[in-house]
């Protein structure tokens, strides 16, 4: 091969030598020139910066024009004025009313009720938890607890109210009695990586009355360790920790079947593979210890080009339903309620916070999602949208509660507000 490849280039360069001397005598009937200025070297070209650890733009492809223009869409500085927010512009089901219950919160995430009506706020990027007091007609915020980090996930449990930071989830013990004076979170568990790329935490109480937290991927298409891509659950107290589910991606949102008591979660597929594809996904855990793929297998038929070398996606328990490419399914609930028609009774609300990793935005709306008696997924179709106009947002939605009287909240962490939904008569804001 080396032998080759060196009687290649003789031909090259005799061939490159003997047109040198057929140009020769054309060269002499030149005139002389003028020696050319020194010319300076050529700068090097500047280097690539440095990506932090964890970065969502780690594998975005070079020189693509077309990827080079997208990025996380950064939210407004601060939240949007009670009468500049969007509701008018949403558009629900016939019967549906759509209020704006709070507003001002900034990066409004996860909502818990407490017992008493209060409703319990939490953030990304902010550092309290807020809660949200109806009363003669106002309403009150008032702050919980502050200076933590990425207080995004709640949880509430007979009057205990549980705070998931990046790497650790504390309580707070009869909160609603002491909303003025409520006491400092105690640390329960602290066993948590400190990745910041999916690091923000979702959390909620099962039937089990035990304390689901998920940990994701520590970015964006990651080979992750034995502590990451996964749903914990853990007890009250902080202890017996075990891992029920794998090959999680990014869940910020899960509930269980009331019907059969099977916990659903929302997943975020990966980035930079394809405008189109993978879709995010709509799981359940029917075992203890399922692996749902990442980042071997996505959306249960496409395997990684990256990882899924030697893998099947037989091996791993595909998702019930697809929700929509780079969609950012967040926060989901099932409903059961009795406001709302008969139809949408154990239905999921999903909140689709919508795609950045697309030309084309996709999502930004609630969808209801209708179940067959055997827990499987019989149809999906929207219930709130117009939260993306023209390519661009104007809210963005990222978890549900459903009320005592029925109704829905949703938050926006896009305009710091939470959105009342009723059916029927429009009634006031409240329990």
């Amino acid at each position: 091969m080396i032998s080759c490849v060196t009687a290649q280039r003789s031909i090259l360069l005799a061939g490159t030598i003997a047109g040198i001397l057929l140009a020769a005598p054309a060269f002499a009937q030149q005139p002389p020139a003028l020696a050319p200025a020194a010319t300076p070297p050529a700068a090097a070209p500047a280097a690539a910066p440095t990506l932090p650890p964890g970065s969502p733009l780690i594998g975005r492809p070079d020189g693509n024009e077309a990827a080079a223009k997208l990025a996380p869409v950064a939210p407004p500085p601060i939240p949007a004025a009670a009468d500049k927010l969007p509701t008018a512009q949403l558009k629900l089901p016939p019967g549906f009313n759509i209020e704006v219950y709070a507003s001002g919160i900034a990066n409004t995430r996860s909502l818990r009720i407490g017992d008493k009506g209060t409703v319990f706020v939490g953030t990304r990027f902010g550092n309290k938890v807020t809660a949200i007091v109806k009363k003669d007609g106002k309403t009150e915020l008032k702050t919980v607890a502050e200076g933590l980090y990425r207080p995004n996930g709640l949880a509430y449990h007979n009057g205990t109210l549980y705070i998931a930071e990046l790497s650790q989830i504390s309580k707070i013990d009869n909160v609603e009695a002491n909303l003025d004076k409520p006491s400092k979170p105690t640390v329960i568990y602290s066993d948590l990586p400190k990745d910041e790329a999916h690091g923000w935490k979702f959390i909620a109480i099962g039937p089990d009355n035990k304390l689901y937290v998920p940990v994701g991927q520590p970015g964006n298409n990651v080979l992750h360790d034995k502590d990451h891509g996964q749903i914990r659950r853990i007890n009250l107290d902080g202890t017996g920790a075990e891992v029920i589910a794998k090959g999680v991606r990014n869940t910020v949102g899960f509930d269980w079947n009331p019907v059969n008591k099977q916990l659903y979660f929302s997943d975020n597929g990966r980035d930079w593979l394809n405008e189109d594809v993978p879709q995010d996904e709509l799981n359940r855990v029917t075992k203890v210890g399922e692996h749902f793929g990442a980042p071997y297998c996505y959306q249960g038929n496409m395997l990684d080009p990256e990882f899924g070398w030697g893998h099947n996606c037989r091996e791993f328990t595909a998702p019930i339903a697809l929700t929509g490419p780079h969609s950012a399914g967040l926060g989901l609930r099932f409903y059961t309620g009795d406001m709302f028609p008969k139809k949408y009774r154990n239905a999921i609300f999903l909140a689709r916070h919508g795609s950045w990793n697309r030309t084309n935005k996709f999502g930004g709306d609630v969808v209801a999602v209708f179940l067959n008696k055997d827990g499987t997924v019989k149809s999906m179709e929207p219930f709130i949208t117009g939260f993306l106009v023209d390519n661009k947002y104007i809210g963005r939605p990222v978890d549900v509660e459903i009320m005592k009287d029925g109704s829905m909240l949703l938050s926006d962490d896009w305009n710091g507000a939470i959105y009342r939904i009723t059916y029927g008569k429009a009634k006031v804001a409240g329990r």
